[in-house]
């Protein structure tokens, strides 16, 4: 059976939009903006590591539902392989923070689904999205084309392939915000090569030599190469300039401060932010935090940053992974949650005396020993 590809460049209907999916091109700026040049600029870096690391250690467990509620499914196959190691060459750590990081930097992230004979899964393994074509089936389906180093492909079925999709137009392949908000992040790498162009080239000693009637193309070549040498990198900074007689220099470049470049450089840090929804403080700009909002703006990190990504991991799992429904998988953010331990021992303590919460449901959620018989003075009050 014969599959049409999904985005054969001349299906698109400019070459542009094939470069747009898969992040490459020139910005408004004269740059190039991929993922390489992207990752260059440290708040895209930050924004990256600070989403990626958080997703790839918080717990990420399989529970089973009860008639009491729920319980953790510490034998299911899934457990282990999101808890320690999901493949013979990875942690689970690193599995997933390489995944979200593909999610990101990409748009998609791709993991071969591996899948005993007894209809459990027993490895993931992941994919580079680069080297993942999706195709559509005459039936409507989907199924992933995969070119290994070799150039060897291979198609898997969508029941075998764990996709992550991130701020999807159609429904089958993401965008990453580097490539939607590819002028922003170009004027931020364009704003760093100026920068280190103007240290390079001395900052100041940028502009023009006029030299008198008479001078031959030679003669000006030879300033102009003497004139480089001389004074035209951060070790020759400072130095006094010596012309020939009759020649002058003018300076016709902006220098750092004529293009406010401190200023726009914190712009581009907060534009970048705001692109994966990251407070700029989790990125290391302090300007506005402050001891009484830090832990808040944690807060704002997990709800406002964290929680698409996290739903995404959790219903792409429970969709391809788990065929039994009375299993799923949560990540457990209480963690991240819990802000300073005065605020947190004024809410356990209003939820205990309310009665909506046991001190045993504490200690588990502070990760402390279980204590045999701790509920049983409420279980009594509540009865009697």
């Amino acid at each position: 059976m014969k599959m049409p590809r999904l985005f054969k460049r001349n299906n698109t209907p400019a070459f542009d939009t094939y470069l747009d999916r898969f992040g490459a091109g020139q910005n408004v700026a004269g740059v190039t903006v991929n993922t390489e040049s992207a990752e260059g600029i440290s708040a895209v870096y930050a924004c990256v590591a600070a989403i990626s690391e958080t997703v790839g250690s918080l717990p990420l467990d399989v529970y089973r539902n009860t008639d009491q509620g729920r319980e953790k499914a510490k034998d299911h196959s899934l457990y282990n392989l999101l808890h320690s190691a999901p493949n013979d060459y990875q942690t689970a750590l690193e599995f997933r923070e390489l995944m979200q990081r593909h999610v990101l930097l990409r748009g998609n992230a791709y993991a071969e689904i591996v899948w005993s004979g007894d209809g459990q899964v027993k490895a993931l393994k992941p994919l580079h999205p680069d080297s993942v074509t999706v195709l559509r089936s005459s039936t409507g389906g989907l199924v992933y084309e995969h070119a290994d180093s070799r150039g060897n492909s291979r198609r898997l079925l969508a029941s075998e392939v764990l996709h992550l999709r991130y701020h999807s137009d159609d429904g089958i392949l993401g965008r990453s915000p580097i490539t939607v908000a590819r002028d922003t992040v170009g004027l931020a790498i364009a704003e760093r090569t100026h920068g280190t162009k103007m240290f390079e080239q001395g900052t100041k000693l940028s502009g023009v030599i006029e030299t008198p009637p008479g001078y031959t193309k030679d003669q000006r070549q030879e300033l102009a190469s003497t004139w480089s040498t001389n004074y035209g990198s951060v070790a020759n900074n400072g130095k006094t300039g010596i012309l020939p007689s009759g020649a002058l220099f003018k300076t016709v470049s902006m220098t750092l401060e004529d293009a406010d470049w401190i200023a726009a450089r914190r712009l581009s840090i907060v534009e970048v932010a705001r692109l994966f929804r990251v407070p700029p403080v989790m990125i290391g700009d302090m300007e506005a935090a402050n001891y009484s909002n830090v832990v808040e703006l944690a807060r704002f990190f997990v709800t406002n940053t964290l929680r698409r990504h996290l739903i995404a991991w959790e219903q792409a799992i429970n969709r391809v992974c788990i065929t039994n429904p009375i299993y799923f998988v949560e990540h457990n953010v209480e963690g991240l949650l819990r802000g300073d331990s005065l605020n947190r021992a004024q809410f356990y303590e209003s939820a205990i005396n309310t009665g909506w919460m046991l001190k045993s449901e504490v200690r588990r959620i502070e990760n402390l020993p279980t204590i045999e018989g701790l509920d049983d003075e409420a279980a009594q009050a509540t009865t009697a």
